[in-house]
């Protein structure tokens, strides 16, 4: 039977070549531990390095005799075992469950390498759960899919390689092997979702049709099949209506309301975002597309907001606010920024485009956010001083980025607004200083171009 479903492992996997090695996560359950067991051989017949990871989630009395079981395993398959302990909160509003998927997958992460390939034992009879626990939140494509049995995963891949398995095939050549696995005693509390379909629900459905685990497969099959077809079309019209995070309202006009909204979902998924309901992709669009030309429309959900600015959409946080903060600066160290805006640091250069001169004796290098009300700024190449509120719009910054964007004082004297434009003044005029801004998730996004 081993021999069998190695056959099967084989054909799922994609060519050895492309990977660095391999790492499996392992409960130590009946499903993971035949997993491990099967990437075992291939990795010897592959000549690829074989990690397993355990994570250790302290909510079973038991979690100490796994780990202790899973070190045993590890140890007559000469395979390198790693554990990770990690701590979940009880009542914070989200499930044990949930906690411990996130948990689990943020531990994976940090231990992939490079060009590694991560193995999951997800089973076909788990499949099934997936599909009617997504039914029973009326999901779309994307969520009647299911798991897919290979996508790319932390700078490598995540690999499925059971999923057209059943779990009686699994037991049953789990059976002849020559240790065992361990039982979650939570697999049976059946007021979890999952525990209840795998307990009470699916064994009825199994009884009246058999192969119910295998339809459903086809099933989710069709629908990866046509979620990709749809994310096709909205790559194609992301090409006209796209530009860097932004999305352009004016082609959105174009489509049916049908391919808008695909096209809508696909934007917020490239930014990481949460899905919006039909309802809330509805008020999106009459909300904050159509509202007034003069108007500053957002509609939150979840954790971000939608904007628009300058006829085009942005996702972003909903609750930035406007840094005060005054940061010494020294040329040639790194200055981390509040409110997870990234780093900054000033290095001097012999050459480049919008150098800074180095500053004189009496005045102490800076990082402010605010410019004092009534103070007149003038960029280099400009005619004529703007107040800072007058240029930002000018240079196409969102009203809700504005005191979020690191200004460089010489002294009390503005020398330049980062990402944006020098001052008079303190232009070099042969070597200078450069100033490097590496923005993180919560950085603004300025305009590709200004208007010097």
């Amino acid at each position: 039977m081993i021999s069998h479903l190695y056959s099967r492992f084989c054909l799922t996997m994609p060519a050895p070549e492309g990977s660095t090695g391999l790492l499996v996560a392992f409960s130590g359950g009946l499903d993971s531990t035949l997993l491990l067991v099967l990437a075992a051989q291939y990795a010897r017949e592959h000549s690829l390095p074989l990690r397993a990871l355990h994570v250790h989630h302290g909510l079973s009395p038991h979690a100490d005799e796994w780990v202790a079981h899973c070190e045993a395993v590890c140890q007559q398959l000469a395979v390198e075992l790693l554990v990770e302990r990690v701590t979940l909160i009880r009542g914070n509003g989200e499930s044990l469950e949930a906690q411990a998927r996130t948990a689990r997958y943020q531990r994976l992460t940090a231990r992939m390498r490079e060009g590694e390939w991560l193995l999951t034992a997800h089973h076909q009879d788990d499949q099934l759960e997936t599909l009617l626990l997504a039914l029973k939140r009326g999901a779309g494509l994307r969520g009647l899919a299911g798991s897919l049995p290979s996508q790319p995963f932390a700078g490598g891949l995540l690999l499925r390689p059971l999923l057209d398995m059943s779990r009686a095939e699994l037991a049953e050549a789990a059976a002849s092997l020559p240790f065992g696995w361990v039982e979650d005693e939570s697999n049976q509390d059946v007021s979890y979702d999952r525990n209840f379909l795998r307990q009470t629900l699916i064994p009825q459905l199994k009884a009246r049709w058999p192969a119910m685990a295998q339809t459903a497969a086809r099933s989710m099959a069709l629908c990866a099949e046509q979620e990709a077809l749809l994310d096709e079309l909205a790559e194609s019209d992301w090409q006209l209506a796209g530009e860097g995070e932004a999305l352009h309202i004016g082609p959105l006009h174009a489509l049916s309301p049908t391919r808008r909204n695909n096209l809508l979902r696909y934007w917020i998924r490239r930014q990481g975002g949460e899905m919006p309901s039909r309802e809330q992709l509805a008020r999106l669009w009459q909300e904050v597309v159509l509202a007034r030309g003069d108007a500053n429309p957002q509609l939150n959900w979840g954790r971000q907001s939608c904007r628009r600015f300058q006829e085009r959409l942005y996702l972003v946080s909903p609750d930035l606010q406007p840094c005060h903060q005054l940061l010494p600066l020294t040329v040639g160290e790194p200055l981390t920024l509040p409110d997870g805006l990234g780093e900054l640091v000033v290095r001097m250069a012999e050459h480049g485009e919008d150098l800074l001169r180095a500053p004189r004796a009496n005045e102490p290098l800076s990082v402010r956010f605010q410019v004092a009300p009534g103070i007149p700024l003038k960029p280099v190449g400009r005619s004529g001083s703007r107040r800072m509120k007058k240029l930002l719009q000018e240079y196409g910054v969102p009203s809700w980025q504005r005191g979020r964007i690191p200004i460089l004082y010489y002294g009390e004297q503005v020398a330049a607004v980062v990402g944006l434009f020098v001052c008079d003044g303190f232009m070099a005029q042969g070597a200078g200083l450069v100033c490097h801004w590496q923005g993180s998730g919560a950085a603004p996004v300025l305009p590709e171009q200004d208007l010097a």
